[in-house]
């Protein structure tokens, strides 16, 4: 095996070590209630449906019951395990097909319920996602052993390629740095970057993109990201601008326009679904009537139990058969097949070759994920900023932070195109992330450039703390600043801001619950950085929460976070925090002067 993919499989191995010992501390001997609250268990659950599924499975229909408030961690795809609370040796595994509201759909590996479900309650265990690891791993396995130019270009044996093709006449609603990224992806004999910087329109990029190379003679492009809500944003904006796109998965976001993509979806508006519909339910009956047959029993009735159960599952694969052929027609009609990355690999369409692969939001997927979609592609277009953040690590120091991504961007600059102008900022938020993170080559679009809350308004304060006792302190493994907490709350209400959104972005989740807890009954929305990736605000306030003697600044050193943070403001941008704690580390050093030079320092004794 190459020895670049080696590596990358150790790697892999320590992180699901890392994740499996997690979840185990998460879990080990807790109750059903307490692994409720964790959100990894639904209790309790009531069965609102059942029919046999392809190979000889049962898929469930539950629905949680009480504590429908409680947020959870059950996704598409996910491992689970049915339970009674009658006794705890009463489990059956099985895997999440739908998921919706508070409502899911489960494939148990047994073909009939077991008698136990009619004792006690039931409850659902999110199990640990070993799957995904698996699939991770057989992709870097496969990757390793695969002589392809596109695989030798990605990890730098050999350099990327591009034809002359004419370029793409001017789309009337792109800007010159998006037409270009258009024609740089026409171009790509095998690969290239869309570096979307926040705010400059990486989506509206990347659907005309797609539109051009359908319109150049692509029969079907699969268009993958490493999270569900990012496939369905796309997904979305594919469907608007008039391609047939199919969504490989289960949206998170259920809207009636996302579940009409899904293959379940398509296979039920076929006109041969009512056939399948038809044979489940004699399968059905089939098995009911063999239930009846109690466990005591002679010779005859076991052969009659038998050749019930033996014509249930001739029918299931008759339905099989027919399903097996709507969705091949289905996916066979599709211009762009959406996935998440594991997502790629799902029966229905792992045989697929395409010429083009398209990897969104790839700044923040983790590199053996990328693997498997790569796999399947001739060209391999990424789009995303691995200038925000990384994707989410549980091994400590773990290289997986650096992604595919980051990697091609040093290794292939020439195959990058910087999307410049953004349409989010006001220039003086913008003005500090594109000197540090954009070399300084981000333009504001004359829309936004000046655009203020109110005539003579400072678009970006940093209000500095120091010397006012405003201390840290530590809880748990997290860190608060109750006085730096209230200073912001009593700040936005002598703001008096009308109809302005507001959000408060903290680095610590404890400074996020003492905020919380301070604007309850507002309508400012509080959340950690990783919490508003993706999202703006008319105003963002920014609470540092670090003020100690010796300088640390822990977390805040992830500078990324801080590029994510402060990108999140339309108009007005309040940082408040400790100059004394952080003009010890250079960054921060020259943010501070930055604010002075655009005259927007401030001292809390101003206050």
């Amino acid at each position: 095996m190459n020895s670049y993919f080696k590596t990358l499989t150790d790697q892999l191995e320590a992180e699901r070590k890392a994740d499996e010992t997690a979840f185990n501390q998460l879990t080990a001997g807790s109750s059903a209630a307490q692994r409720r609250t964790s959100g990894i268990t639904w209790y309790p659950i009531a069965i609102r449906d059942t029919e046999p599924t392809r190979g000889d499975y049962l898929s469930v229909e539950v629905e949680r019951t009480t504590h429908k408030e409680l947020s959870h961690q059950f996704r598409f795809g996910g491992a689970v395990a049915l339970f009674s609370n009658h006794d705890e040796k009463d489990r059956v595994n099985g895997t999440i097909t739908h998921i919706g509201g508070d409502r899911m759909k489960i494939t148990l590996l047994t073909e009939e319920l077991p008698d136990w479900t009619r004792d006690g309650k039931l409850g659902i265990d999110l199990l640990f996602d070993a799957y995904s690891y698996d699939e991770m791993r057989n992709a870097l396995k496969q990757a390793g052993k695969t002589e392809s130019k596109l695989i030798k270009v990605l990890i730098g044996e050999q350099q990327p390629t591009y034809s002359t093709i004419i370029p793409s006449k001017q789309a009337i609603h792109l800007n010159a740095s998006q037409q270009a990224a258009v024609n740089q992806i026409l171009n790509a004999e095998d690969f290239a970057i869309v570096h979307g910087p926040p705010g400059t329109g990486k989506t509206t990029t990347m659907v005309a993109a797609i539109q051009a190379l359908i319109a150049n003679g692509e029969p079907q492009l699969l268009v993958v990201a490493p999270s569900n809500t990012a496939v369905d944003l796309l997904s979305e904006k594919l469907t608007e601008s008039g391609l047939n796109v199919l969504r490989i998965g289960n949206p998170v976001r259920v809207s009636e326009r996302l579940q009409k993509l899904t293959l379940d979806s398509r296979i039920a508006e076929h006109p041969q679904a009512k056939e399948i519909k038809k044979l489940k339910k004699q399968a059905s009956e089939f098995k009911n009537m063999a239930h009846k047959y109690k466990r005591s029993f002679g010779k005859a009735e076991r052969d009659q139990r038998k050749a019930l159960f033996d014509e249930a599952h001739r029918i299931v694969r008759d339905a099989d058969k027919i399903e097996t052929f709507i969705s091949e027609d289905v996916i066979s009609k599709a211009q762009v097949i959406t996935a998440t990355l594991v997502g790629a690999d799902h029966y229905t369409i792992k045989h697929l070759r395409y010429n083009t692969v398209i990897m969104d939001e790839a700044g923040q997927a983790l590199e053996p994920a990328a693997w498997i979609p790569i796999l399947n592609a001739k060209r391999l277009i990424m789009a995303g900023d691995h200038q925000q953040l990384p994707p989410t690590i549980k091994s400590q120091n773990s290289a997986l932070t650096t992604t595919l991504m980051e990697k091609c961007v040093m290794l292939h600059p020439e195959a990058v195109t910087l999307l410049e102008t953004q349409y989010r900022m006001n220039t003086a938020i913008m003005g500090f992330p594109s000197l540090k993170f954009y070399e300084n080559k981000l333009i504001a679009d004359p829309k936004v450039a000046n655009w203020l809350l109110f005539e003579g308004d400072k678009p970006f304060t940093f209000i500095d703390t120091a010397g006012a006792g405003y201390e840290e302190q530590t809880e748990g493994t997290s860190t608060s600043n109750p006085e730096e907490a209230a200073f912001i709350v009593r700040h936005i209400e002598a703001m008096n801001y009308n109809n302005a959104s507001i959000a408060v972005i903290a680095p610590y989740s404890g400074q996020v619950t003492q905020l919380k807890k301070l604007l309850a009954g507002t309508q400012v929305e509080v959340n950690t950085v990783d919490g508003f990736q993706g999202q703006e605000r008319d105003v963002i306030y920014i609470s540092l929460t670090r003020s100690n003697d010796n300088g640390t600044i822990g977390f805040l050193s992830d500078y990324r976070r801080m590029n994510v943070a402060m990108t999140r403001a339309k108009k007005k941008l309040i940082m408040v925090g400790d100059t004394a704690t952080l003009a010890q580390t250079p960054f921060y050093a020259e943010l501070i002067a930055y604010t002075e030079s655009i005259g927007g320092y401030e001292s809390v004794w101003n206050y």
